[in-house]
């Protein structure tokens, strides 16, 4: 027999890499303590997978050679802890995309907060400039089912603190690490050095050829790049940092309203009046992918035209409709705190703020300068809102409490004058009222459009 692959939640990313490692004569087992989704339960059965769902086989766990764990599954959860005592390898699924991929290349994109636009925007800039490219990890496809199913030239992959988690050999040709702020402490022991540690995971097995593009205005980041006992390791690849603080010999900056790029040949790219992205994070974000489609030696002017047509990316500060004057915006992708801020930072109207869900461990004194200068009330929705109401009620009147997205627009719009913006920025994860944060900008859009 092959060697025995389990895996451990029936996910988009479990899913990927059963057919993977089926596809590349492992025996494979999949194990989910839920319900798996319809598609998923026919796409095992179509391809023969033996899986269970409900429950955990622990027997049957436990002969894996090899343990490949969906990322949303803790390290504290039981059956981790049974495989961890048995000592069986875990893995993480990009893991197994990489030992599969070929001779095809990856950028890879973590950081607390831009990962997803940044991601967007190179495989925008990437696919425009006709590279053999796809757009893989926490956005699109799983890796693996990508590898598996229609494999390409060139990865542009969007990865999370725990994919990075459990990884040995992944190798990125290119890395991002847009910033690192506190998020999903919850999973670190509530240690910021572990979930610190674990983003700079991304560039753990880089050899010198490779690059890391990282921002240099970032506190977090630079104190931890130069200090190999803090991460763990010494960062061996090409470093290329962005700014918008000073001029760098290398790397990429923005200097009176014009983006730089320093990569060897010196140019001046473009205006970031003509980015398509508005707002001061988003030019972090655009001189980050720039930066990783030179590196694929594409031509300055293909970059620069894509990056000026580029869309921006549902549930991300997403305009949704103007009502009575009083404007909607869906940015209910902000899960962490400081995603609220960039939100905040952008807005120039007066802001009705819709704030709360699951809160991961949230510091809401990050933003209480901005909600006291930009926000006139604020709209509670999520189950427990105890935390909102003693962070910001000496300063904000109203905060009200509702359960659903259509209260929680009715209130805001009951609110709200002419002029005024309504910000869905929620600073917290979904789970509590919705499946994920696409229901909850889905629900609001709709909820906006019976108003």
């Amino acid at each position: 027999m092959g060697k025995r692959m389990v895996i451990l939640g029936g996910g988009e990313s479990g899913i990927g890499a059963a057919l993977l490692a089926q596809k590349n004569g492992y025996e494979v087992f999949v194990s989910d303590s839920g319900s798996l989704k319809k598609n998923y339960r026919n796409e095992l059965l179509n391809a023969g997978i033996d899986f269970e769902e409900g429950s955990h086989n622990v027997e049957k766990i436990l002969r894996a050679d090899e343990v490949m764990k969906s990322p949303g599954i803790p390290e504290k959860n039981e059956m981790v802890k049974k495989i961890r005592k048995k000592g069986i390898e875990i893995i993480s699924e990009i893991e197994l995309a990489f030992r599969f991929k070929g001779n095809s290349k990856i950028i890879a994109i973590t950081g607390s907060n831009g990962k997803t636009t940044t991601t967007a925007l190179t495989f925008h800039i990437c696919n425009k400039a006709g590279l053999n490219c796809a757009m893989v990890g926490n956005i699109g496809f799983s890796f693996a089912r990508q590898v598996a199913f229609n494999p390409k030239e060139l990865y542009v992959a969007e990865i999370s603190s725990f994919q990075l988690d459990d990884i040995q050999t992944f190798r990125p040709d290119v890395a991002v690490l847009t910033n690192i702020t506190e998020d999903h402490l919850d999973r670190y022991e509530y240690k910021f050095e572990n979930y610190i540690r674990s983003k700079f995971r991304v560039t753990m097995n880089q050899q010198q050829n490779d690059y890391f593009i990282y921002c240099e205005d970032d506190e977090v980041t630079m104190k931890y790049i130069n200090n190999p006992v803090a991460i763990g390791f010494n960062i061996q690849s090409k470093p290329l940092p962005i700014s918008m603080r000073k001029q760098l010999a290398h790397g990429a900056f923005i200097k009176d309203g014009d983006m730089y790029i320093r990569t060897g040949s010196d140019y001046k790219m473009m205006s970031v009046f003509d980015f398509a992205l508005r707002g001061k994070h988003n030019q972090y974000n655009t001189m980050a992918a720039c930066l990783a489609a030179v590196t694929m030696d594409i031509h300055k002017d293909k970059i620069r035209e894509a990056v000026q047509d580029f869309q921006s990316l549902e549930h991300r500060m997403e305009y949704v409709s103007t009502v009575r004057g009083v404007e909607f915006i869906n940015d209910s992708k902000a899960t962490n705190v400081n995603s609220t801020w960039y939100a905040l930072e952008s807005m120039t109207k007066p802001v009705i703020l819709i704030l709360g869900g699951v809160d991961k461990g949230n510091d809401y004194s990050l933003i209480a300068g901005l909600v006291k200068e930009k926000v006139k009330a604020i709209i509670c929705l999520g189950t427990d809102n105890k935390k909102i109401h003693e962070a910001f009620g000496k300063f904000v009147n109203p905060i009200i409490n509702t359960d659903n997205a259509i209260e929680a627009v009715q209130a805001a719009f009951h609110f709200a004058k002419k002029a005024d913006v309504v910000l869905l920025s929620p600073a917290c994860a979904s789970f509590d009222l919705f499946k994920n944060y696409e229901d909850r900008g889905n629900q609001f859009k709709k909820a906006v459009k019976e108003l």
